[in-house]
């Protein structure tokens, strides 16, 4: 009996000691070494200043910036601590509710788009409530609005989507897709320069 509980206390510390401790700093080694900024957030930095993250989403609602995709995260949008879906099925009356009050605060923010379908990803949340980016034709659809409100020419606009949009993950996985968060701060570096900075 001692034998044997001897060997299984010997066993659990060993398991506790690699899974608990030679693990964790050998893959946050590894991690720090081969993918330093992954590791570290994927943080942007502006000035000096981490203003986010590549991968967490931020509400922007002024009508020169783009915005984002909605959060499902309450009260406070896009808050890390508070990611998940809002589990709201397709015929779940509050969220056909609140797709119909997106679907209008778009058409709101710029009549000129007049009946022109509205892309789904800027009317219902991501299953993390957190994503950063929108499709190609969410960034397409907010250009006019963006442009006429920071007294932009729309192709000066539309070079800015193209140079931001990244490709599908491997080229297969997924769609292209521009990062609200980037694009907003190049957005901003103009207005900056043009001393239309908000």
């Amino acid at each position: 009996m001692i034998r044997s509980l001897r060997a299984a206390l010997i066993v659990f510390a060993l398991l506790v000691v690699a899974t608990g401790i030679v693990y964790p700093l050998l893959v946050t080694g590894l991690a720090q070494v081969l993918f330093p900024h992954q590791a570290n957030g994927s943080l942007i930095r502006e000035n000096g200043k981490v203003v986010g993250s590549r991968l967490i989403g931020q509400y922007f609602d002024q009508p020169q910036y783009f915005w984002g995709r909605p959060s499902a995260t309450d009260p406070v949008p896009y808050d890390a601590e508070n990611s998940g879906a809002s589990n709201l099925g397709p015929t779940n009356p509050e969220l056909v509710r609140h797709v119909q009050e997106r679907v209008a605060r778009l058409r709101a923010a710029d009549p000129a788009d007049g009946d022109r379908p509205v892309p789904v990803d800027l009317v219902t949340s991501s299953m993390s409530g957190l994503d950063p980016d929108i499709s190609i034709a969410a960034a397409r659809y907010q250009l006019a609005r963006v442009a006429q409100a920071g007294h932009l020419p729309q192709a000066q606009v539309a070079a800015l989507i193209q140079r931001y949009t990244r490709p599908a993950v491997l080229g297969f996985i997924g769609e292209p897709r521009v990062n609200v968060l980037e694009l907003n701060l190049a957005l901003h570096r103009l207005y900056q320069q043009q001393g239309k900075a908000q």
